[in-house]
């Protein structure tokens, strides 16, 4: 037996998943775990600041690099994370989450531990997150410890959702075989192997391609929508494939910005229902055949249910099933049936033709111009100065708030991405996430970040990371004085907070040696000229304190939060 302990194999399992960083906090049941896992030098491990913020990071980190990975402690670290972990399983996300658990010794002694709820059963942990993971497994002797880390780690690849796996804090340094590869379940760089050419020529896959190009073959107005899983599951490429191979119009939910070029010829917009961008929603009501890839349809996504394609006219192709109108195909890869069909259709043009009538007369709205450099700061003038910042090589990441509205609406360059939590919609989630994200991005890439007041309190304390590791991100803070989302929805004494100094803010946390920057916007041309000090500061984050009014939000959100409130408010039958 070598000396490579349990705690080895753990890291060199992260380093072959293609994980370059991690994410941790340190607790009494983890340390000697977090001493093991820094015998790799070849992944960075990470301190945050709390374990709701180290989820957060592993799930936006995930986004950017394809899995993510914390470590806490045992349940007080644990229980922190729940959220965070459980957002990354609602956003499909795979991200390894690793809790140190008690020594083996004590399981059943029946001596009652800290850090725990003062009972002799000492499994309720790993139940828990058995719910918001796709693999959960306790490591209570080292000779389990391979096969088990191993079928956590695999079982997330594959179903792009977290893993669970709690470690006994005397075993971490435990001594473990050295492992063998990892074989095809390694890097980002073979995730689609992970969902394409798992069928091969099945009769399931068979009769699914063969039954959709019929469908379409039949529609008179065929239509694409692209949804959410087409990133996590490795479809972005099939998708494209069967876009130009079909010809049609291609809309793309507003949780899927991103995932199909907006300046393609065939790109419709975002549909949103009620808040679809311009001349979106009449063409999709008016196709007659819809083929969805990968959607989640939800009451968000579906503005209250008023925004569900009839069953009749759908083809909801999911990650590994495809529900046509009149029949369903199991055990079907979604790469593999886009692509599929992108092989044997015809094209057929007309959504497409269509939609550039529509929008050849006048669009109903003036494009928008900058303002007066005097004028008070307004949220129009604020998205067009943002919209500007955008090039091919940025990624886009807003808070659930008004910015999910605005950012839709706002126009990506070829290249650019556009990140969302919109299925779990956890506000405080963006400045942890951005860090996170921002540690996975490639050389070249940069990071703009727009996050309201309200979910920034949450979590603010990790720009005090941004800065210890010279981040570069631009974050607009929306200083509305509250949760304006909320306030359209159902508005109350509760969605308005104490105000602060967020400029300021970012000083305190520079503390010694940070270089963050913090500006104060409240006219067109204060934003502009902090936007120019940000181009020329380096170093460290840069945070503009955008100061508008309370009430000023876009009406995409007035009609979406009623229609919300809505849904809500429906009485019990």
């Amino acid at each position: 037996m070598s000396d490579f302990t349990v705690g080895n194999h753990l890291a060199t399992r992260f380093e072959e998943i293609g994980l370059k960083h991690y994410f941790v906090v340190p607790g009494d049941y983890n340390l000697v775990l977090l001493d093991e896992l820094l015998c790799n030098k070849d992944v960075e491990q990470v301190g945050c600041c709390n374990e709701l913020d180290a989820a957060y990071a592993a799930e936006g980190y995930a986004r950017a690099n394809g899995c993510g990975a914390l470590v806490t402690t045992f349940n007080v670290g644990a229980f922190s994370a729940l959220n965070g972990v459980a957002g990354a399983y609602a956003e499909r996300l795979p991200v390894i989450f690793v809790s140190a658990g008690p020594n083996t010794n004590d399981l059943n002694s029946g001596r009652l531990l800290h850090h725990t709820l003062g009972t002799h059963d000492l499994s309720y942990q790993y139940e828990m997150f058995r719910h918001v993971t796709c693999a959960a497994v306790r490591v209570l002797h080292a000779d389990d410890a391979p096969h088990l880390i191993d079928h956590a780690i695999t079982t997330a690849l594959r179903e792009r959702k977290p893993a669970y796996i709690e470690i006994a804090c005397n075993l971490a340094d435990a001594p473990s075989p050295v492992p063998a590869p990892f074989g095809t379940m390694t890097s980002r760089s073979s995730r689609s192997s992970l969902f394409s050419g798992r069928d091969g020529d099945s009769p399931a896959l068979t009769a699914a391609v063969d039954r959709a190009v019929s469908a379409l073959s039949d529609a008179g107005r065929p239509l694409l929508l692209a949804g959410s899983h087409l990133r996590a599951f490795g479809a972005l490429d099939a998708f494209r494939e069967l876009a130009e191979a079909l010809g049609c119009g291609v809309a793309v939910m507003p949780d899927a910005k991103g995932f199909f070029p907006e300046t393609h010829p065939q790109y419709v917009g975002i549909y949103w229902g009620g808040v679809s961008t311009p001349g979106c929603e009449p063409i999709v009501d008016w196709a007659d055949l819809i083929l969805a890839a990968g959607p989640v349809f939800t009451d968000y996504t579906t503005v209250g249910w008023t925004a569900m394609p009839s069953r009749d006219r759908l083809i909801d192709a999911q990650p590994f099933y495809v529900r046509l109108p009149d029949a369903e195909c199991t055990d079907v890869a979604l790469a593999d049936f886009l692509s599929g069909v992108a092989k044997k259709i015809h094209p057929n043009r007309t959504t497409l033709e269509q939609y550039r009538r529509v929008m050849a007369g006048p669009r109903g709205e003036a494009e928008a111009h900058g303002s007066d450099g005097a004028a008070t700061l307004t949220r129009a003038e604020l998205w067009r100065q943002i919209e500007n910042e955008l090039d091919g090589r940025t990624t886009l990441l807003v808070e659930t708030s008004d910015s999910w509205l605005n950012g839709v609406h706002t126009h990506l360059p070829e290249g650019a991405r556009f990140e969302i939590e919109m299925q779990w919609g956890s506000i405080g989630w963006a400045v942890p996430a951005a860090f996170g994200y921002a540690m996975g991005l490639e050389p070249g890439r940069r990071l703009v970040s727009v996050i309201g007041d309200g979910s920034f309190q949450l979590t603010a304390q990790e720009v005090a990371n941004m800065i210890r590791y010279g981040q570069n991100t631009l974050m607009f803070l929306v200083n509305n004085r509250g949760y304006v989302v909320e306030s359209e929805i159902h508005d109350g004494p509760y969605n308005y907070i104490k105000n602060w100094d967020y400029a300021g803010f970012v000083s305190a946390l520079n503390a010694e040696d940070g270089k963050g920057l913090g500006l104060k916007a409240a006219t067109a041309g204060e934003l502009t000229s902090a936007i120019e000090k940000a181009h020329r500061h380096n170093g460290g984050p840069v945070l503009i304190e955008c100061q508008i009014q309370h009430d000023d939000c876009s009406r995409e959100l007035l009609k979406w939060g009623a229609k919300v409130a809505h849904a809500n408010a429906r009485p019990p039958r």
